[in-house]
């Protein structure tokens, strides 16, 4: 598992996954929702501006799980 340091309270997922660059643009989050392949502790996300805490993790099956921490 992998680490993803963020120096705000919050941060929604798809500005995440683009600050992370996993993926280039927000709009290319919405195939993975609808796909199912996301998930936020342990729940299957569907919105793209779900919001992300410190302490978080997030999944992408077959590409990776990080753990939000805060700087």
């Amino acid at each position: 598992m992998q680490q993803i340091i963020i120096n705000t309270q919050v941060i929604q997922l798809d500005q995440l996954l683009k600050w992370e660059g996993i993926i280039e643009t927000g709009g290319q989050v919405r195939p993975m929702l609808d796909e199912g392949i996301i998930l936020v502790n342990g729940q299957t996300a569907t919105e793209r501006r779900k919001k992300i805490h410190p302490g978080d993790t997030v999944e992408i099956k077959g590409v990776g799980i990080w753990k939000i921490v805060a700087e």
